[in-house]
Protein backbone atom coordinates (compact mmCIF):
# COMPACT_ATOMS: atom_id res chain seq x y z
CA UNK A 1 0.00 0.00 0.00
CA UNK A 2 2.78 2.27 0.81
CA UNK A 3 4.49 1.31 -2.33
CA UNK A 4 1.76 1.87 -4.10
CA UNK A 5 0.89 5.35 -2.94
CA UNK A 6 4.62 6.10 -3.37
CA UNK A 7 4.64 5.09 -6.99
CA UNK A 8 1.44 7.40 -7.43
CA UNK A 9 3.24 10.13 -5.54
CA UNK A 10 6.36 10.49 -7.89
CA UNK A 11 4.53 9.87 -11.09
CA UNK A 12 2.25 13.23 -9.70
CA UNK A 13 5.10 15.12 -8.94
CA UNK A 14 6.93 14.57 -12.54
CA UNK A 15 3.42 15.68 -13.95
CA UNK A 16 3.51 18.54 -12.04
CA UNK A 17 7.06 19.16 -12.79
CA UNK A 18 6.41 18.85 -16.65
CA UNK A 19 2.90 21.08 -16.04
CA UNK A 20 5.21 23.92 -14.52
CA UNK A 21 8.14 23.79 -17.49
CA UNK A 22 5.72 24.09 -19.89
CA UNK A 23 3.71 27.33 -18.38
CA UNK A 24 7.10 28.74 -18.13
CA UNK A 25 7.98 28.19 -21.96
CA UNK A 26 4.51 29.99 -22.15
CA UNK A 27 5.14 33.01 -20.72
CA UNK A 28 8.16 33.38 -22.27
CA UNK A 29 6.85 32.94 -25.54
CA UNK A 30 3.62 35.61 -24.51
CA UNK A 31 6.14 38.24 -23.15
CA UNK A 32 8.25 37.84 -26.70
CA UNK A 33 5.25 38.24 -29.05
CA UNK A 34 3.92 41.18 -26.75
CA UNK A 35 7.46 42.70 -27.21
CA UNK A 36 7.59 41.98 -30.74
CA UNK A 37 4.44 43.67 -31.75
CA UNK A 38 5.04 46.40 -29.56
CA UNK A 39 8.42 46.94 -31.38
CA UNK A 40 6.16 47.11 -34.89
CA UNK A 41 3.62 49.55 -33.39
CA UNK A 42 6.46 51.73 -32.70
CA UNK A 43 8.22 51.32 -35.69
CA UNK A 44 5.38 51.90 -37.58
CA UNK A 45 4.65 55.15 -35.89
CA UNK A 46 7.86 56.21 -36.37
CA UNK A 47 7.06 55.83 -40.01
CA UNK A 48 4.27 57.80 -40.29
CA UNK A 49 5.16 60.82 -38.32
CA UNK A 50 7.99 61.15 -40.65
CA UNK A 51 5.88 60.13 -44.06
CA UNK A 52 4.37 64.10 -44.29
CA UNK A 53 7.83 65.75 -44.53
CA UNK A 54 8.96 63.00 -46.83
CA UNK A 55 6.13 63.13 -48.94
CA UNK A 56 6.21 67.01 -49.49
CA UNK A 57 9.48 66.79 -50.86
CA UNK A 58 8.90 63.47 -53.22
CA UNK A 59 5.40 61.84 -53.36
CA UNK A 60 2.21 64.40 -53.55
CA UNK A 61 0.29 61.30 -54.15
CA UNK A 62 0.71 60.05 -50.86
CA UNK A 63 -2.76 60.21 -48.57
CA UNK A 64 -1.13 62.06 -45.78
CA UNK A 65 0.65 64.72 -48.04
CA UNK A 66 -2.38 64.69 -49.96
CA UNK A 67 -4.23 66.24 -47.16
CA UNK A 68 -1.67 68.39 -46.08
CA UNK A 69 -1.12 70.06 -49.64
CA UNK A 70 -5.18 70.51 -49.75
CA UNK A 71 -4.98 72.28 -46.68
CA UNK A 72 -2.41 74.04 -47.06
CA UNK A 73 -4.20 75.39 -50.67
CA UNK A 74 -7.44 75.67 -49.26
CA UNK A 75 -5.92 78.55 -46.74
CA UNK A 76 -4.23 80.22 -49.63
CA UNK A 77 -7.75 80.47 -51.13
CA UNK A 78 -9.08 81.59 -48.02
CA UNK A 79 -6.06 84.36 -47.59
CA UNK A 80 -6.79 85.10 -51.55
CA UNK A 81 -10.11 85.56 -50.88
CA UNK A 82 -9.86 87.75 -47.95
CA UNK A 83 -7.62 89.93 -49.66
CA UNK A 84 -9.80 90.18 -52.77
CA UNK A 85 -10.93 94.29 -52.93
CA UNK A 86 -14.45 95.58 -53.59
CA UNK A 87 -15.51 95.90 -57.10
CA UNK A 88 -14.80 99.50 -58.24
CA UNK A 89 -15.15 102.00 -61.18
CA UNK A 90 -11.59 100.59 -62.28
CA UNK A 91 -12.76 97.15 -62.95
CA UNK A 92 -15.77 98.07 -64.36
CA UNK A 93 -15.59 99.01 -68.14
CA UNK A 94 -18.80 100.31 -70.40
CA UNK A 95 -19.39 99.54 -73.94
CA UNK A 96 -22.63 102.04 -75.49
CA UNK A 97 -24.09 101.56 -78.19
CA UNK A 98 -24.19 104.36 -80.08
CA UNK A 99 -25.41 105.77 -83.50
CA UNK A 100 -23.43 108.30 -85.56
CA UNK A 101 -26.50 110.31 -87.06
CA UNK A 102 -27.73 110.83 -83.25
CA UNK A 103 -24.10 110.90 -81.59
CA UNK A 104 -24.51 115.03 -81.73
CA UNK A 105 -27.18 115.18 -79.31
CA UNK A 106 -27.11 111.97 -77.47
CA UNK A 107 -23.50 112.68 -76.16
CA UNK A 108 -25.07 114.92 -74.05
CA UNK A 109 -26.57 112.17 -71.75
CA UNK A 110 -22.82 110.69 -71.59
CA UNK A 111 -21.33 113.40 -70.41
CA UNK A 112 -24.12 113.71 -67.36
CA UNK A 113 -22.59 110.05 -65.33
CA UNK A 114 -19.12 109.52 -67.62
CA UNK A 115 -16.10 110.64 -65.65
CA UNK A 116 -13.06 110.32 -68.17
CA UNK A 117 -10.52 109.88 -64.82
CA UNK A 118 -12.61 107.24 -62.85
CA UNK A 119 -13.95 105.43 -65.34
CA UNK A 120 -13.18 103.22 -68.66
CA UNK A 121 -15.72 102.98 -71.67
CA UNK A 122 -15.69 102.90 -75.38
CA UNK A 123 -18.78 104.08 -77.55
CA UNK A 124 -19.42 101.86 -80.78
CA UNK A 125 -20.59 103.95 -83.73
CA UNK A 126 -21.55 102.61 -87.18
CA UNK A 127 -19.67 105.33 -88.40
CA UNK A 128 -17.15 108.08 -88.07
CA UNK A 129 -17.73 110.74 -86.40
CA UNK A 130 -15.97 114.16 -85.62
CA UNK A 131 -14.94 114.11 -81.81
CA UNK A 132 -13.38 116.83 -79.60
CA UNK A 133 -10.81 116.05 -76.87
CA UNK A 134 -11.98 118.47 -74.37
CA UNK A 135 -15.52 116.97 -74.06
CA UNK A 136 -14.13 114.30 -72.06
CA UNK A 137 -15.88 111.73 -73.62
CA UNK A 138 -14.80 108.12 -73.90
CA UNK A 139 -12.93 107.02 -76.94
CA UNK A 140 -14.89 106.68 -79.92
CA UNK A 141 -14.12 103.25 -82.01
CA UNK A 142 -16.49 101.88 -85.55
CA UNK A 143 -17.92 98.62 -85.35
CA UNK A 144 -16.47 95.93 -87.27
CA UNK A 145 -18.47 95.21 -90.62
CA UNK A 146 -21.16 92.85 -90.19
CA UNK A 147 -22.56 92.23 -93.38
CA UNK A 148 -21.47 88.59 -93.83
CA UNK A 149 -23.65 87.67 -91.18
CA UNK A 150 -27.10 86.83 -92.29
CA UNK A 151 -30.62 88.95 -90.58
CA UNK A 152 -33.34 88.25 -92.05
CA UNK A 153 -36.59 89.96 -89.42
CA UNK A 154 -38.23 92.76 -91.87
CA UNK A 155 -39.15 94.81 -88.29
CA UNK A 156 -35.82 94.94 -87.62
CA UNK A 157 -33.02 96.43 -88.64
CA UNK A 158 -29.60 94.75 -88.92
CA UNK A 159 -27.13 97.05 -86.96
CA UNK A 160 -28.79 95.00 -84.01
CA UNK A 161 -26.09 92.41 -85.07
CA UNK A 162 -23.40 95.02 -84.75
CA UNK A 163 -24.41 96.31 -81.39
CA UNK A 164 -24.74 92.48 -80.35
CA UNK A 165 -20.90 92.41 -80.79
CA UNK A 166 -19.93 94.99 -78.62
CA UNK A 167 -19.11 93.35 -75.50
CA UNK A 168 -16.74 91.09 -77.55
CA UNK A 169 -15.59 93.73 -79.49
CA UNK A 170 -14.66 95.30 -76.17
CA UNK A 171 -13.35 92.89 -74.84
CA UNK A 172 -10.53 91.97 -77.80
CA UNK A 173 -9.32 95.65 -76.75
CA UNK A 174 -7.62 93.47 -74.10
CA UNK A 175 -8.00 96.29 -70.75
CA UNK A 176 -6.73 94.62 -67.80
CA UNK A 177 -8.16 94.40 -64.21
CA UNK A 178 -11.56 93.88 -65.95
CA UNK A 179 -14.13 92.40 -63.88
CA UNK A 180 -17.21 93.28 -65.45
CA UNK A 181 -18.33 94.44 -68.79
CA UNK A 182 -21.75 97.00 -68.77
CA UNK A 183 -23.60 97.32 -71.84
CA UNK A 184 -25.83 100.39 -72.50
CA UNK A 185 -27.04 102.67 -75.28
CA UNK A 186 -26.47 106.24 -75.79
CA UNK A 187 -29.24 107.23 -74.58
CA UNK A 188 -29.19 106.04 -70.91
CA UNK A 189 -27.90 107.40 -67.94
CA UNK A 190 -26.31 105.44 -65.15
CA UNK A 191 -26.01 106.03 -61.77
CA UNK A 192 -22.29 104.58 -61.34
CA UNK A 193 -22.23 104.30 -57.48
CA UNK A 194 -25.74 102.41 -57.64
CA UNK A 195 -24.31 100.02 -60.22
CA UNK A 196 -21.14 99.28 -58.07
CA UNK A 197 -23.49 98.16 -55.00
CA UNK A 198 -25.60 95.89 -57.44
CA UNK A 199 -22.43 94.06 -59.17
CA UNK A 200 -20.43 93.86 -55.10
CA UNK A 201 -23.60 91.27 -54.31
CA UNK A 202 -22.00 89.10 -56.76
CA UNK A 203 -18.41 87.22 -57.54
CA UNK A 204 -17.30 88.53 -60.76
CA UNK A 205 -14.72 85.57 -60.87
CA UNK A 206 -18.29 83.65 -61.68
CA UNK A 207 -20.15 83.90 -64.90
CA UNK A 208 -22.80 86.24 -64.29
CA UNK A 209 -25.61 87.88 -66.56
CA UNK A 210 -26.78 90.83 -64.80
CA UNK A 211 -30.02 93.14 -66.10
CA UNK A 212 -33.59 93.65 -66.12
CA UNK A 213 -36.67 93.00 -68.30
CA UNK A 214 -39.26 95.84 -70.04
CA UNK A 215 -41.86 97.84 -68.39
CA UNK A 216 -44.24 96.16 -70.81
CA UNK A 217 -45.76 92.97 -70.14
CA UNK A 218 -46.19 92.54 -74.30
CA UNK A 219 -42.23 93.27 -74.75
CA UNK A 220 -41.80 90.63 -72.21
CA UNK A 221 -44.18 88.02 -74.52
CA UNK A 222 -42.81 88.98 -77.57
CA UNK A 223 -39.03 88.98 -76.58
CA UNK A 224 -38.34 87.45 -73.47
CA UNK A 225 -38.56 87.35 -69.80
CA UNK A 226 -35.39 85.66 -69.54
CA UNK A 227 -33.79 88.61 -71.60
CA UNK A 228 -31.70 91.45 -70.07
CA UNK A 229 -32.85 94.50 -71.82
CA UNK A 230 -30.07 96.17 -73.70
CA UNK A 231 -30.86 99.52 -73.25
CA UNK A 232 -31.74 99.70 -69.71
CA UNK A 233 -28.11 98.10 -69.19
CA UNK A 234 -26.50 94.93 -68.18
CA UNK A 235 -23.26 93.41 -66.71
CA UNK A 236 -21.32 90.45 -67.61
CA UNK A 237 -18.74 89.02 -65.53
CA UNK A 238 -15.51 88.46 -67.22
CA UNK A 239 -14.89 84.88 -67.22
CA UNK A 240 -18.90 85.00 -69.05
CA UNK A 241 -17.43 87.69 -71.85
CA UNK A 242 -14.52 85.39 -72.48
CA UNK A 243 -16.80 82.52 -72.69
CA UNK A 244 -19.20 84.51 -74.85
CA UNK A 245 -16.07 85.55 -77.27
CA UNK A 246 -15.08 82.45 -78.24
CA UNK A 247 -18.45 81.40 -79.47
CA UNK A 248 -20.90 84.66 -80.03
CA UNK A 249 -19.82 84.67 -83.98
CA UNK A 250 -21.22 81.24 -84.60
CA UNK A 251 -24.01 81.77 -82.26
CA UNK A 252 -25.21 84.62 -84.18
CA UNK A 253 -25.41 82.94 -86.86
CA UNK A 254 -27.76 80.23 -86.25
CA UNK A 255 -30.41 83.22 -84.84
CA UNK A 256 -31.06 85.50 -88.25
CA UNK A 257 -34.19 85.85 -87.63
CA UNK A 258 -34.70 87.47 -84.15
CA UNK A 259 -35.20 91.31 -84.10
CA UNK A 260 -32.31 92.79 -81.63
CA UNK A 261 -29.42 92.94 -79.95
CA UNK A 262 -30.10 92.11 -76.92
CA UNK A 263 -32.30 89.35 -78.20
CA UNK A 264 -29.09 87.43 -79.50
CA UNK A 265 -27.16 88.10 -76.24
CA UNK A 266 -29.95 86.51 -74.65
CA UNK A 267 -29.91 83.28 -77.34
CA UNK A 268 -26.12 83.46 -77.07
CA UNK A 269 -26.32 82.83 -72.85
CA UNK A 270 -29.07 80.07 -73.14
CA UNK A 271 -26.22 77.98 -75.28
CA UNK A 272 -24.21 78.92 -72.46
CA UNK A 273 -26.68 78.04 -69.87
CA UNK A 274 -26.49 81.30 -68.02
CA UNK A 275 -29.63 82.51 -66.92
CA UNK A 276 -30.79 86.03 -65.97
CA UNK A 277 -29.97 87.32 -62.69
CA UNK A 278 -32.70 89.89 -62.26
CA UNK A 279 -31.94 93.52 -60.90
CA UNK A 280 -34.59 95.77 -61.11
CA UNK A 281 -33.08 99.25 -60.42
CA UNK A 282 -31.58 98.55 -64.48
CA UNK A 283 -34.32 100.78 -66.35
CA UNK A 284 -35.41 100.30 -69.60
CA UNK A 285 -38.64 102.31 -69.79
CA UNK A 286 -40.53 100.91 -72.42
CA UNK A 287 -43.13 103.46 -71.79
CA UNK A 288 -44.37 107.12 -73.34
CA UNK A 289 -45.36 110.20 -71.41
CA UNK A 290 -44.49 111.37 -67.54
CA UNK A 291 -42.40 108.60 -65.88
CA UNK A 292 -43.86 110.87 -62.79
CA UNK A 293 -45.74 107.58 -61.56
CA UNK A 294 -42.51 105.50 -61.82
CA UNK A 295 -40.02 107.65 -60.42
CA UNK A 296 -42.19 108.42 -57.65
CA UNK A 297 -42.77 104.85 -56.35
CA UNK A 298 -39.25 103.72 -57.21
CA UNK A 299 -39.09 99.84 -55.80
CA UNK A 300 -36.73 99.03 -52.49
CA UNK A 301 -33.57 98.64 -54.51
CA UNK A 302 -31.00 100.78 -56.04
CA UNK A 303 -31.70 103.24 -58.89
CA UNK A 304 -29.56 102.02 -61.42
CA UNK A 305 -29.76 103.28 -64.89
CA UNK A 306 -32.45 105.50 -66.91
CA UNK A 307 -33.17 104.64 -70.69
CA UNK A 308 -35.21 106.18 -73.62
CA UNK A 309 -34.77 109.37 -72.09
CA UNK A 310 -35.60 110.95 -75.80
CA UNK A 311 -38.87 109.05 -75.84
CA UNK A 312 -40.44 110.07 -72.72
CA UNK A 313 -40.91 113.82 -71.34
CA UNK A 314 -38.33 115.62 -69.45
CA UNK A 315 -38.59 114.30 -65.27
CA UNK A 316 -38.71 118.36 -64.46
CA UNK A 317 -41.10 120.31 -65.76
CA UNK A 318 -40.49 123.37 -68.00
CA UNK A 319 -36.70 121.75 -68.87
CA UNK A 320 -35.43 120.17 -71.38
CA UNK A 321 -34.09 116.95 -71.26
CA UNK A 322 -30.88 117.47 -70.90
CA UNK A 323 -31.55 120.10 -67.89
CA UNK A 324 -33.88 118.18 -65.50
CA UNK A 325 -31.45 115.21 -65.81
CA UNK A 326 -28.50 117.77 -64.70
CA UNK A 327 -30.62 118.73 -61.90
CA UNK A 328 -30.58 115.07 -60.67
CA UNK A 329 -27.22 114.90 -60.37
CA UNK A 330 -27.50 117.64 -57.51
CA UNK A 331 -29.05 115.15 -55.43
CA UNK A 332 -27.57 111.87 -57.01
CA UNK A 333 -23.58 113.21 -55.96
CA UNK A 334 -25.13 114.18 -52.47
CA UNK A 335 -26.29 110.19 -51.60
CA UNK A 336 -26.65 108.37 -54.42
CA UNK A 337 -27.74 105.35 -52.57
CA UNK A 338 -31.29 107.17 -51.33
CA UNK A 339 -31.78 108.91 -54.87
CA UNK A 340 -35.62 108.74 -55.71
CA UNK A 341 -36.00 106.14 -52.55
CA UNK A 342 -39.65 106.60 -51.36
CA UNK A 343 -41.09 107.13 -47.94
CA UNK A 344 -44.44 106.93 -46.50
CA UNK A 345 -45.99 108.99 -43.67
CA UNK A 346 -48.89 111.04 -42.89
CA UNK A 347 -49.80 114.84 -41.37
CA UNK A 348 -52.42 113.17 -38.89
CA UNK A 349 -54.15 116.23 -37.88
CA UNK A 350 -54.45 117.23 -41.04
CA UNK A 351 -55.46 114.14 -42.32
CA UNK A 352 -52.85 114.18 -45.18
CA UNK A 353 -50.87 111.62 -47.06
CA UNK A 354 -47.22 112.15 -47.49
CA UNK A 355 -44.91 110.70 -50.13
CA UNK A 356 -41.29 111.65 -50.34
CA UNK A 357 -39.33 110.21 -53.32
CA UNK A 358 -36.25 111.32 -52.13
CA UNK A 359 -34.48 114.09 -54.42
CA UNK A 360 -37.16 114.22 -56.77
CA UNK A 361 -40.73 114.71 -55.83
CA UNK A 362 -42.88 115.18 -52.93
CA UNK A 363 -46.17 114.52 -52.89
CA UNK A 364 -49.13 115.52 -50.79
CA UNK A 365 -52.67 113.58 -50.92
CA UNK A 366 -56.02 114.92 -49.04
CA UNK A 367 -56.74 111.73 -47.06
CA UNK A 368 -55.49 108.37 -46.12
CA UNK A 369 -53.60 106.01 -48.64
CA UNK A 370 -52.47 103.16 -47.47
CA UNK A 371 -48.82 102.08 -47.92
CA UNK A 372 -50.17 99.30 -50.37
CA UNK A 373 -51.49 101.99 -52.35
CA UNK A 374 -48.45 104.59 -52.81
CA UNK A 375 -45.91 102.07 -53.47
CA UNK A 376 -48.14 101.24 -56.79
CA UNK A 377 -46.89 103.83 -59.28
CA UNK A 378 -49.71 106.13 -60.53
CA UNK A 379 -50.43 105.71 -64.13
CA UNK A 380 -48.85 108.92 -65.61
CA UNK A 381 -47.51 107.45 -68.51
CA UNK A 382 -48.45 105.29 -71.59
CA UNK A 383 -47.56 101.97 -72.44
CA UNK A 384 -45.13 100.95 -75.32
CA UNK A 385 -47.89 99.50 -77.64
CA UNK A 386 -50.40 102.35 -77.26
CA UNK A 387 -53.79 100.48 -77.64
CA UNK A 388 -52.80 97.91 -74.89
CA UNK A 389 -55.05 98.85 -71.95
CA UNK A 390 -53.41 99.05 -68.35
CA UNK A 391 -52.94 95.24 -67.68
CA UNK A 392 -50.29 95.37 -70.17
CA UNK A 393 -47.61 96.62 -67.56
CA UNK A 394 -45.30 94.02 -65.82
CA UNK A 395 -45.83 95.55 -62.50
CA UNK A 396 -49.05 96.57 -60.38
CA UNK A 397 -50.16 100.14 -61.35
CA UNK A 398 -52.79 102.12 -60.16
CA UNK A 399 -54.89 104.81 -62.15
CA UNK A 400 -55.04 108.44 -61.54
CA UNK A 401 -57.55 109.32 -59.27
CA UNK A 402 -60.45 111.10 -60.74
CA UNK A 403 -61.93 112.93 -57.41
CA UNK A 404 -60.54 115.88 -57.74
CA UNK A 405 -60.14 116.78 -53.86
CA UNK A 406 -57.74 113.25 -54.87
CA UNK A 407 -55.19 115.25 -56.95
CA UNK A 408 -51.79 115.20 -55.37
CA UNK A 409 -49.98 118.59 -54.78
CA UNK A 410 -46.73 117.79 -56.51
CA UNK A 411 -43.00 119.57 -54.81
CA UNK A 412 -40.57 119.08 -57.37
CA UNK A 413 -36.70 119.30 -55.85
CA UNK A 414 -34.95 122.65 -56.41
CA UNK A 415 -32.24 122.62 -54.13
CA UNK A 416 -29.77 120.79 -51.59
CA UNK A 417 -27.29 121.55 -49.51
CA UNK A 418 -24.87 119.26 -46.92
CA UNK A 419 -24.39 119.75 -43.28
CA UNK A 420 -20.67 118.29 -42.85
CA UNK A 421 -20.89 118.51 -38.88
CA UNK A 422 -24.24 116.63 -38.95
CA UNK A 423 -23.58 114.56 -41.79
CA UNK A 424 -27.13 115.72 -43.26
CA UNK A 425 -28.85 116.93 -46.34
CA UNK A 426 -31.54 119.05 -46.87
CA UNK A 427 -32.81 119.03 -50.17
CA UNK A 428 -36.22 121.55 -50.90
CA UNK A 429 -39.03 121.17 -52.82
CA UNK A 430 -41.35 123.98 -54.55
CA UNK A 431 -44.41 123.42 -55.47
CA UNK A 432 -45.22 122.89 -59.00
CA UNK A 433 -48.24 125.64 -59.68
CA UNK A 434 -50.62 124.20 -61.68
CA UNK A 435 -54.50 124.66 -61.35
CA UNK A 436 -56.12 122.15 -59.28
CA UNK A 437 -59.88 121.36 -59.44
CA UNK A 438 -61.94 122.45 -56.80
CA UNK A 439 -62.49 120.66 -53.86
CA UNK A 440 -65.42 120.85 -51.12
CA UNK A 441 -64.11 119.00 -48.36
CA UNK A 442 -63.56 120.17 -45.35
CA UNK A 443 -60.49 120.07 -44.30
CA UNK A 444 -56.96 121.80 -44.83
CA UNK A 445 -55.58 122.55 -47.66
CA UNK A 446 -51.75 121.50 -49.21
CA UNK A 447 -52.13 124.75 -51.19
CA UNK A 448 -51.36 126.85 -48.58
CA UNK A 449 -47.87 125.38 -48.70
CA UNK A 450 -44.99 126.79 -50.95
CA UNK A 451 -42.11 124.28 -50.12
CA UNK A 452 -40.93 121.58 -48.34
CA UNK A 453 -37.68 120.99 -46.84
CA UNK A 454 -36.70 117.51 -45.94
CA UNK A 455 -33.70 116.57 -43.84
CA UNK A 456 -31.79 113.49 -44.01
CA UNK A 457 -29.05 111.64 -42.94
CA UNK A 458 -26.89 110.45 -45.79
CA UNK A 459 -26.40 106.86 -45.13
CA UNK A 460 -24.13 104.89 -48.09
CA UNK A 461 -24.32 101.19 -46.56
CA UNK A 462 -28.00 101.55 -47.24
CA UNK A 463 -28.03 98.57 -49.23
CA UNK A 464 -26.15 96.84 -47.18
CA UNK A 465 -28.80 95.94 -45.01
CA UNK A 466 -31.79 93.96 -46.12
CA UNK A 467 -34.27 96.42 -48.06
CA UNK A 468 -36.29 98.30 -46.32
CA UNK A 469 -38.20 101.47 -47.30
CA UNK A 470 -37.23 104.61 -45.26
CA UNK A 471 -39.66 106.02 -42.69
CA UNK A 472 -40.52 109.75 -42.70
CA UNK A 473 -41.71 112.17 -39.88
CA UNK A 474 -43.83 115.35 -40.04
CA UNK A 475 -41.95 117.67 -38.21
CA UNK A 476 -42.84 121.27 -36.42
CA UNK A 477 -42.22 124.11 -38.95
CA UNK A 478 -41.68 127.80 -37.46
CA UNK A 479 -41.60 128.60 -41.73
CA UNK A 480 -44.90 129.97 -42.76
CA UNK A 481 -45.99 127.51 -45.98
CA UNK A 482 -42.87 125.21 -45.52
CA UNK A 483 -43.75 121.81 -44.46
CA UNK A 484 -40.82 120.34 -42.93
CA UNK A 485 -39.96 116.30 -42.89
CA UNK A 486 -37.13 114.17 -41.63
CA UNK A 487 -36.62 111.09 -43.31
CA UNK A 488 -34.42 108.08 -42.33
CA UNK A 489 -33.69 104.38 -40.73
CA UNK A 490 -37.06 103.45 -39.13
CA UNK A 491 -36.96 103.31 -35.64
CA UNK A 492 -37.28 100.17 -33.54
CA UNK A 493 -41.57 99.73 -33.84
CA UNK A 494 -42.12 102.51 -36.11
CA UNK A 495 -44.97 101.32 -39.30
CA UNK A 496 -46.22 104.01 -41.45
CA UNK A 497 -49.67 104.49 -40.29
CA UNK A 498 -52.20 107.07 -40.03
Amino acid sequence: MKESEKVIWDQGRSAGSASSAQGRVSQKLMVCLILFVSLIYILHTLKLLSTPTTCNHHNHHEHGAFSVHRLSSLNVTEKRETRTEKTKLRHVVFGIAASSKLWAHRKNYIKLWYKANKMRAVVWLDDRVKTHPEEQLPPVKVSTDTSNFAYTNKQGHRSAIRISRIVSETLRLGMKEVRWLVMGDDDTVFVTENLLRVLNKYDHREMYYIGSLSESHLQNIFFSYGMAYGGGGFAISYPLAKALQKMQDRCIQRYPGLYGSDDRMQACMAELGVPLTKEIGFHQYDVYGNLFGLLAAHPVTPLVSLHHLDVVEPIFPNMSRVEALQRLTIPMNLDSAALIQQSICYEKKKKWTISVSWGFAVQIFRGIFSPREMEMPSRTFLNWYRRADYTAYAFNTRPVSRNPCQKPFVFYFSKAKFNSTKLQTVTEYERHRVPHPECRWKMADPSALDKVEVYKKTDPHLWDRAPRRNCCRVKKSNKKGTMVIDVGVCRDGEVSEA
